[in-house]
């Protein structure tokens, strides 16, 4: 017995025509706020209250930044502006642990280099030779 998988669940249905529901009710309402402020404020007065509120209901309808919604665009914008910040400098301690570790280490190379009496200036190849060597005597 087969059973169909429902597909696309991520995506909304056209009820509208080419609209969703969401994009249908932005447009709407953009368009009746428009027509409100054009009634209370008058055409001067009220031009850029109506470009404001027409371009952001332009944008959340047909705008889609990486294919999503504007709306997550501007529910992130507006929670990175309202939410407290707290920048903290910290010291890199390991790094410096590190290059510590690395210099001690390479002081202690040559150091048992000299009491060795071998003077390495050749290639990776060699010094590991030579580590093997020492190694091996080591035994």
């Amino acid at each position: 017995m087969q059973f169909k998988v429902p597909q696309f669940l991520e995506v909304e249905d056209k009820i509208f025509g080419p609209f969703t529901f969401r994009e249908f009710v932005y447009l709407v309402g953009g368009a009746g706020l428009c027509y409100t402020l054009f009634k209370l404020l008058g055409f001067f007065l009220g031009a850029i209250p109506i470009i404001i509120v027409g371009g952001l209901s332009l944008a959340l309808t047909f705008y889609h930044p990486n294919g999503k919604p504007f709306i997550n665009m501007l529910q992130s914008a507006i929670k990175y502006a309202t939410q407290s910040k707290l920048y903290i400098w910290q010291r890199n301690l390991e790094k410096n642990r590190q290059t510590e570790d690395r210099t001690k280490l390479a002081q202690i190379k040559k150091e048992t280099m000299q009491e060795n009496g071998v003077r390495l200036s050749g290639s990776k190849l060699r010094d590991l030779a030579w580590s093997l060597d020492v190694l091996d005597l080591k035994k």
